[in-house]
C-alpha cells in the first residue's frame, strides 16, 4: 500500500509504541525506514490512560514541521487516533494490530465485542501504582508464563523472555476510558491485519473505520515491529 509523497518533502514517520511494549521495539522498522531515507521518531507512550498518552503525543507531533505519517501499534493505535485530531500535518495514519476506535469507544469495550483476546484477568498482573492526586492507580502486566502465546507468539522463547521480564505496563484504567473524537475521519488511514493475534482478534470489516485500507498478515500481535514480517509502507 502506498501514500505517495510525490513533488514534496518526505514526511517524519513517527511510530507510537502501545501497552506491554516500548519504543525499542519498532528498532527494525526504524533502521529499515532510515535506510530510505526518512527522519523517524518513535516516542515513548506514557501508558498512563487515553486523554493523558494523547495529550502527550500531540505534544511532540506539535514539535514536527512538514508532513507526518503516524504509526501506532496495540494500544498506540486509540493514541494516534486522538492524538492526530486536528493536526494538519498528519497526512496519514498507520495502524499495526491496533486499536482504531470510535468517539465514545473503550478498548475494554472493544475486547468484549470481539472476544478471543488473551488479555483477560487470569493473564494479568495487577500492582498498584500512586497518581499523581494522590490516589492508588493499578498497573497491569501480562503474566510471564502466558507472555509468548498471548503477546509474541513469532518471537522465539528467548526473546518472549526478555520482553516479559522488561515490559512496561499499562494503567488499567485506560481500558475504560473512552475515545474521543477519531483523526481517522479525516485522514487518510491503513490497518495491518494480524490475523494471528491473541491480544486484539482480528475485527470484521464491517468494524474497520470507514475509508481504512486493510493489509492483512499471517503474523501474531507484535507484528511488524518484533517479528521478521516486513512492515507496511505508508510512503
Amino acid at each position: 500500500m502506498a501514500a505517495h509523497h510525490d513533488n514534496g518533502p518526505k514526511p517524519t514517520i513517527v511510530l507510537v509504541h502501545g501497552a506491554f511494549a516500548d519504543a525499542f521495539g519498532w528498532a527494525g522498522v526504524i533502521t529499515r525506514l532510515e535506510d530510505r531515507g526518512y527522519t523517524v521518531l518513535a516516542p515513548a507512550n506514557p501508558l498512563r490512560g487515553v486523554a493523558t498518552d494523547s495529550a502527550y503525543i500531540a505534544s511532540v507531533l506539535a514539535t514536527i514541521t512538514g508532513p507526518i505519517v503516524l504509526v501506532g501499534h496495540s494500544y498506540g493505535g486509540e493514541v494516534i487516533t486522538n492524538a492526530a485530531t486536528g493536526n494538519p500535518n498528519v497526512t496519514a495514519l498507520v495502524y499495526v494490530a491496533a486499536f482504531a476506535p470510535d468517539a465514545g469507544e473503550t478498548a475494554g469495550g472493544i475486547l468484549t465485542r470481539f472476544p478471543g483476546s488473551m488479555l483477560t484477568p487470569a493473564n494479568l498482573i495487577l500492582r498498584p501504582f500512586p497518581q499523581p492526586d494522590g490516589t492508588m492507580g493499578e498497573d497491569a502486566y501480562i503474566n510471564p508464563t502466558v507472555f509468548r502465546e498471548a503477546f509474541c507468539a513469532d518471537c522465539s522463547a528467548s526473546t518472549a523472555a526478555v520482553m516479559a521480564a522488561t515490559q512496561r505496563p499499562g494503567a488499567l484504567a485506560t481500558l475504560s476510558e473512552p475515545s474521543g473524537v477519531p483523526a481517522w475521519k479525516t485522514i487518510p488511514s491503513w490497518y495491518l491485519v494480524a490475523s494471528q493475534d491473541h491480544a486484539i482478534p482480528p475485527q470484521p470489516s464491517a468494524s474497520w473505520p470507514p475509508g481504512c485500507t486493510p493489509t492483512p498478515s499471517r503474523s501474531t500481535h507484535p507484528t511488524p515491529p518484533w517479528s521478521p514480517t516486513p512492515a507496511p509502507s505508508p510512503t
